[in-house]
């Protein structure tokens, strides 16, 4: 059996679907770049402060975290989550503006989908540093919570922060090298 070939109607057609895709993917990228310089930052120069503007809401970070445990639709997010719909469709629309996920529409599917972007990926530090925390200091001794196990089913050991060489670093051997200050290098660096 032979494939049918496209009239040159149907072609045109094809590249003209394609070519609004690209323009529109285009408008959006321009669009999202616009926002970032444009966004009322609360500390425009603090990476942290950035990003708790972005995902520090505790609805933002449950449905990151959702999304990392296998949810995908807007139906899966409520009802893991039980919140309100237009507080859920606010967060994922902002989750999705911000390029920390991103939606598609499965074949012969009504609705679309959500996934996490790389972006959305590499926030699994902050959930698993959260979660310990949490796991530490968030339950009395001995009371039951949920555990993050590896493949193998084994705890994930504890998140700790370290230096070039290994060493553990704290806030107390630790500095922020504030915008518009020189970087000093030390000894052996």
């Amino acid at each position: 059996m032979t494939d049918a070939v496209p009239t040159e109607q149907e072609w045109t057609e094809q590249n003209r679907t394609e070519q609004e895709r690209t323009e529109r993917s285009w408008a959006e990228q321009e669009r999202a770049e616009r926002s970032w310089a444009e966004q009322d930052w609360t500390d425009p120069a603090c990476p942290v402060a950035r990003t708790v503007d972005l995902v520090g809401d505790r609805w933002s970070l449950l449905i990151v975290r959702d999304a990392m445990d296998g949810a995908a639709s807007f139906t899966d997010f409520r009802n893991r989550l039980g919140v309100a719909r237009n507080i859920l469709s606010d967060r994922l629309r902002k989750l999705t503006a911000h390029g920390i996920l991103a939606t598609s529409t499965p074949p012969g599917a009504k609705r679309h989908t959500y996934r996490l972007t790389d972006a959305g990926q590499e926030l699994f530090t902050v959930v698993v540093a959260l979660r310990q925390w949490g796991e530490r200091h968030a339950f009395a001794p001995g009371e039951d919570h949920s555990v993050l196990v590896d493949d193998g089913g084994r705890d994930v050991p504890r998140f700790r922060v370290l230096d070039r060489s290994g060493r553990p670093v704290t806030a107390a051997t630790s500095r922020v090298r504030k915008v518009g200050t020189p970087h000093v290098r030390k000894a052996g660096e």
